[in-house]
């Protein structure tokens, strides 16, 4: 698609920052799974063919799961908000496109787990 500048794609770019969140999850607020920020996320077997069915913001979560990564990290990196990160890669794990690493401490947070995980952040700022 060439847009009035002449970029290929320029349009299908831009289209993230003008929909609203709510439209790319439909509406949900919830991910099926618990995510929490600093859960990691890999694509078990990158299937070639599926970012080509996959809407444009699945498709870059996707492609930047091909290594293993944080959903803070997909979160900043794509500049997408939290919530919709967690939703979509929800969904795309249970497509069976990504898999969930398990968090060793899913439900208890200890002190050293979430300094490392400021000190990241705080790295990201700079």
């Amino acid at each position: 698609m060439t847009t009035m500048s002449g970029e290929p794609g320029e349009n299908r770019k831009m289209r993230s920052k003008r929909i609203r969140p709510y439209a790319l999850t439909g509406g949900r607020t919830r991910p099926r799974h618990e995510l929490l920020v600093e859960a990691l996320v890999s694509v078990p077997r990158y299937d070639p063919g599926l970012p080509d069915s996959l809407m444009p913001e699945s498709r870059a979560l996707y492609e930047r799961a091909r290594t293993r990564v944080s959903i803070a990290e997909l979160s900043v990196a794509l500049s997408m908000p939290l919530g919709v990160v967690r939703v979509l890669i929800s969904d795309l794990a249970a497509q069976g496109a990504v898999y969930i690493h398990p968090t060793a401490h899913a439900h208890h947070h200890d002190r050293e787990m979430l300094g490392r995980i400021l000190d990241g952040l705080e790295r990201l700022r700079i």
